[in-house]
């Protein structure tokens, strides 16, 4: 009666739910070929230009010791593992496959987004920190900031990273899902998911409101403000060049970052909404901002293209050579 008793028990607390249908971005049908073209060209161009960001900044001896390369490295590392956890899934709704995904598949990829994404978060904060300490305290930045410390900067975002993803993974997938089991996304994130959960979702949204929203908005503040000193600072050049040079190069990084921030903040911050647009939104952070960090960072960057040039001016001298 007892053993009874406790099957009974285990039962009512397991999910009912064993996959997840991902209904994914509405589109009409006669666009299906078309947007499977062009995020299958914007996933390979992502993975291109952030793997030649990698390259470029370990093959460079000039690079891999600076600290604000060692950050634009791992940044690239990031948009590559970011994309694929995200993209991949996203193309496959444009085709005929099923868009069904295993019940741990959907755990797997809700952790993996959110550890990538908010270590991404952090790590934003770091350089918009690092461009601050090179502009504002030039004779001070050897100092503080190092490649030793920044490794332990890096590292202690990558924890932070693991530790919010294991706590929104555990938190949401805690929940009875019991049907339907059709995900109103294009993969599985908290807001969605938490629709279909069978019990009261409120401590959830709590949680997501303030572990994520709060978190994203501070630091996107703490880069306004590392950015508005930048720009006291660069009212100060006395060349008009000097200062049109560096306008143009912390334009081009806000920018990067207000397309990542900014949408993050508009979907966290409403947990509970269910608003269409959310999908939508949601491209911008996910499949934009991976491709845009390479072109910004390296066709914007005098020193990475510099770098670029002396790298295949000694691949054709060796070739020469031989």
């Amino acid at each position: 009666m007892t053993e009874r008793h406790e099957k009974e028990q285990n039962t009512s607390l397991d999910t009912g739910v064993t996959d997840f249908i991902l209904l994914g971005l509405a589109h009409p049908s006669s666009l299906r070929a078309l947007l499977f073209l062009v995020f299958f060209s914007i996933y390979i161009l992502t993975q291109l230009g952030n793997l030649l960001i990698l390259f470029t900044v370990w093959a460079d001896p000039k690079l891999h010791t600076r600290p604000m390369y060692i950050l634009l490295g791992v940044l690239s590392f990031l948009d590559m593992w970011l994309s694929s956890v995200i993209v991949p899934r996203l193309i496959l709704d444009f085709t005929p496959v099923s868009k069904s995904i295993p019940f741990g598949g959907c755990v797997a990829q809700l952790y993996f987004f959110h550890f990538l994404g908010s270590t991404q978060c952090f790590l934003y904060t770091l350089m918009a920190y690092d461009r601050y300490l090179a502009i504002c305290q030039p004779l001070r930045y050897s100092v503080l900031m190092n490649g030793r410390l920044c490794t332990l900067l890096v590292s202690g975002a990558w924890v932070a990273g693991s530790i919010h993803g294991s706590i929104q993974a555990t938190l949401t997938f805690r929940l009875p899902y019991c049907g339907p089991n059709q995900v109103d996304y294009f993969f599985c994130d908290i807001p969605a998911v938490l629709r279909l959960a069978c019990a009261d979702t409120t401590i959830n949204e709590l949680v997501t409101f303030v572990d994520i929203g709060v978190v994203a908005a501070s630091c996107f503040m703490l880069i306004l403000l590392s950015y508005a000193n930048i720009v006291h600072a660069i009212l100060k050049i006395r060349t008009a060049d000097g200062r049109r040079r560096a306008f143009s190069t912390c334009g081009s990084h806000l920018t990067v970052v207000t397309v990542y921030y900014v949408p993050c903040i508009f979907i966290y911050l409403r947990a509970g909404s269910k608003s269409p647009l959310d999908g939508t939104v949601a491209v911008f952070y996910t499949v934009v901002t991976p491709l845009l960090n390479p072109l910004i960072y390296t066709l914007r960057n005098q020193e990475v293209k510099s770098a670029l040039k002396r790298i295949t001016a000694g691949r054709a001298s060796v070739k020469e050579n031989k």
